[in-house]
């Protein structure tokens, strides 16, 4: 998708609806216009109706104490249903709309496919949850709000260090998947070969009966689960009787939802479950249990996640940098050109004094590569019981 490419796309537009001039293909009214992709539909739907929940929200909320200096901003998300094959269309689609600045996309396939029309049309990115690590790139516009892969496993391997190191640690992860493989591959990279010698790993590919992965690891008091909800919830209740009650389950953001996983009772489980995330969607206090609160309040439990409270942020985040750029008399206008805006946004995020506080961390910074740094803590969905 080149630009001269849209251009005609754009000329083609104009001359179809009678339009004497090109000119209005592109523009966005008097408003700030960040665009997504996600997925609305299928599979993925609960992720993607998360992010477009949360960064409503945000822009509902800054639109109504005044927008950036009294312009408001707006927000459309079209629907990829986790199909990179529909983004390009997406990604043309919005841009003859006049987006400036973007959220990328919700998952990490499609969202590489949209990096690349971003690149080639200079595109300022902040994905809320596209956690491949060949998404971010700083030089050419692409951020992430969320960890990248590796960076899970890293800080999971951190923190069995500081609070597991007294107990007998397992690893389950399946085989097939980048997202498992890459946490498992960089877990395991943190740890000495005399340490890894005491850590027992299984994986696997189908994830229907794991009868033999649990002979692998029933010994195990602590079991790191880099894995999704569905195979999370079936190893677990496999697992119930033949795994010892004062176990715990400890996972990375995939399992965010695990208690919501249809037909799976995770009370019926005696261990302790939890992950290690950006958000606690059972937050009280703080910007996270704000956001908790406001996004219960409109949209229900359902999809209160850690994709809708990124989605929060990144908008606040970009909001923050606009505006940071606009009062150091930068041209941020509606008007403003998504390549300039790109220019003027990678120069705000990778600058040393800025930094953002919001529902998924505190003093967060961006690194040069487009990667997030701030703090990850443990999440605990359900404490161990006596079954």
């Amino acid at each position: 998708m080149k630009k001269n490419f849209l251009k005609v796309a754009c000329a083609a537009m104009a001359l179809a609806v009678g339009v004497t001039s090109a000119a209005a293909c592109g523009s966005s009214e008097e408003a700030y216009f960040i665009g997504a992709s996600g997925p609305l539909t299928g599979g993925a739907a609960s992720y993607g109706i998360a992010v477009q929940n949360g960064a409503s929200m945000a822009i509902e909320e800054i639109n109504a104490a005044g927008g950036l200096d009294g312009v408001n901003l707006k927000f459309e998300m079209l629907d990829d249903a986790h199909d990179s094959t529909k983004v390009p269309n997406n990604f043309s689609n919005l841009l003859e709309k006049g987006m400036q600045v973007s959220l990328g996309c919700v998952t990490t396939v499609p969202c590489l496919e949209f990096k690349n029309y971003a690149r080639e049309n200079e595109v300022f990115f902040l994905t809320p949850s596209a956690t491949g690590t060949d998404v971010p790139d700083g030089e050419h516009g692409a951020f992430q709000m969320c960890f990248t892969d590796p960076a899970q496993g890293t800080k999971a391997a951190e923190y069995v260090k500081a609070n597991a190191s007294d107990k007998k640690i397992g690893v389950l992860y399946k085989s097939d998947d980048d997202y498992s493989k890459g946490i498992h591959d960089a877990f395991m990279a943190e740890f000495t070969d005399a340490e890894k010698a005491n850590i027992k790993t299984a994986s696997f590919i189908e994830s229907t009966d794991f009868s033999s992965q649990i002979a692998q690891l029933k010994d195990c008091n602590f079991i790191f689960l880099p894995v999704y909800t569905e195979p999370a919830s079936k190893f677990m209740v496999q697992a119930k009787d033949k795994v010892a009650t004062d176990a715990i389950y400890f996972g990375c953001d995939g399992l965010d939802g695990v208690d919501k996983v249809e037909g799976f009772d995770i009370n019926s489980i005696p261990q302790e479950v939890s992950y290690l995330s950006h958000f606690n969607a059972n937050a009280t206090t703080g910007k996270a249990g704000e956001f908790v609160r406001k996004y219960t309040e409109k949209y229900g439990t359902d999809t209160l996640n850690q994709f809708g409270a990124s989605a929060y942020d990144c908008v606040y985040a970009l909001f923050d940098a606009m505006k940071a750029a606009k009062d150091a008399g930068k041209n941020v206008s509606p008007s403003t050109s998504a390549a300039d805006f790109c220019k003027i946004l990678i120069e705000e995020f990778t600058t040393d004094g800025f930094t953002f506080s919001g529902a998924t961390g505190t003093n967060v910074k961006w690194n040069k590569d487009g990667t997030v740094s701030k703090t990850p803590e443990k999440n605990i969905v359900k404490a161990a019981t006596n079954a």
